[in-house]
């Protein structure tokens, strides 16, 4: 199994699994144009911008016009307004496991300020967990993965430090919101040091700095 990263921020996310998989599309076309004709699925978890790029969607949906995009109910109207053909679009449900021949996914809810899903993903043998923008992740269970995919937004020290310096200063913080909505590095580490196998490993996506927190959160 073969993993890219093609973006992971607030300038945008994608993660594409073994060529055929996009989780998130974030991205611009260009970024994602070596896996336009090999890609299978699409996977959205929610509407945000960086994990939704409603131009490039529509781009995807023309140059592939059997390419299929999936995710929460949610996301339905928003596919429909990037020009995506409803029979291309697979409304997920958590608690469900759904074959797609070469892989198998299964929603996992989330805890954004928007609904949101992550995914468990079986493919060839092994299994892949995949969660960004959630406020906390331990009732989620996923023993023995072969990859785990998830976010370390902040240290929960620097994000308090600057909290706090801001509301001293009578300055909106944003940082009160962030820690609300993204797993801190410290939540990713302890959650994956009671999941992971010996085997397994991990990618820690969606880590900002103080700039791009600033345009995520504004």
């Amino acid at each position: 199994m073969t993993h890219e990263v093609l973006a992971t921020g607030s300038k945008g996310n994608c993660l594409i699994l073994n060529s055929i998989l996009a989780l998130d599309m974030g991205v611009t076309a260009k970024a994602v144009s070596p896996y336009i004709k090999t890609l299978r699925l699409v996977f959205c978890g929610h509407e945000h911008g960086d994990h939704f790029k409603r131009s490039t969607i529509r781009k995807l949906a023309q140059e592939r016009p059997g390419l299929r995009f999936c995710g929460g109910p949610w996301m339905a109207e928003k596919f429909l307004g990037a020009g995506v053909q409803a029979r291309n679009i697979d409304v997920l449900e958590a608690g469900k496991t759904y074959d797609y021949g070469a892989f198998q996914i299964e929603p996992v809810p989330l805890h954004h300020d928007v609904p949101n899903y992550g995914v468990k993903i079986y493919m060839g043998g092994e299994k892949i967990f995949y969660a960004v923008d959630t406020g906390f992740i331990n009732d989620v269970e996923a023993k023995d993965f072969t990859l785990y995919a998830i976010e370390a937004n902040h240290t929960t020290t620097d994000i308090e430090a600057r909290a706090t310096e801001k509301l001293a200063k009578g300055e909106f913080a944003y940082e009160m919101r962030a820690a609300a909505t993204h797993l801190s590095y410290e939540q990713a580490m302890d959650w994956l040091y009671k999941n992971m196998g010996p085997t397994s490993q991990y990618v820690l996506l969606h880590q900002h700095s103080e700039t791009e927190k600033r345009a995520e959160n504004a």
